[in-house]
């Protein structure tokens, strides 16, 4: 099964439908958020937990703030997640995502970027990895976000694999993974 990598360039009234090699793009009419918006999904941490993982969204890295694209990300494993995007060579920014949650960052510039993610538990914030059943892998297509006057780009990622899913996957070497 592949994961799940769907795009929406929201334009004004228009709808439409772009297929690329192991991704899908789709769009539908919607309005513009506000430059820096930022909306994250939030669960709350237990009560007297010695070493508090980090909130479902908290964003841990980011460099890409102020631009009108919308990254979507559902984490339906059983593990917590971290998704990266680099732009280039820089990493660009990185959101925490929980076991079985979503979160969203709606300010991320214009730009291509590729996509890597790791699964874990017992995530350590000082050295931006899990320590425990730790994978790290990127999508293999990478996201181009847009602004124009009239649209802008939402791309929405699913970190587990679905029946029907269009993106691909590749396991890399914990040393490759952006930090």
């Amino acid at each position: 099964m592949k994961r799940l990598l769907e795009g929406t360039p929201l334009r004004t009234g228009v709808v439409a439908a772009v297929a690329l090699a192991g991704g899908l793009l789709t769009a539908s009419p919607a309005a513009a958020t506000a430059v820096g918006e930022r909306t994250v999904a939030s669960v709350s941490q237990a009560a007297g937990s010695a070493a508090a993982r980090p909130g479902n969204g908290k964003i841990l890295y980011d460099r890409v703030s102020g631009g009108q694209g919308t990254l979507k990300i559902k984490n339906g494993t059983s593990r917590d997640g971290v998704v990266t995007l680099v732009k280039g060579r820089t990493k660009a920014i990185s959101i925490y995502v929980r076991a079985r949650s979503s979160a969203s960052v709606r300010d991320v510039r214009d730009g291509t970027y590729r996509v890597y993610f790791t699964t874990g538990s017992r995530f350590r914030t000082s050295k931006g990895r899990f320590s425990q059943s730790a994978v790290y892998q990127r999508f293999n297509d990478r996201l181009r976000f847009t602004t124009t006057a009239t649209s802008r780009s939402v791309w929405t990622l699913t970190l587990n694999p679905i029946r029907g899913g269009n993106a691909r996957t590749t396991s890399i070497n914990p040393k490759d993974f952006p930090v």
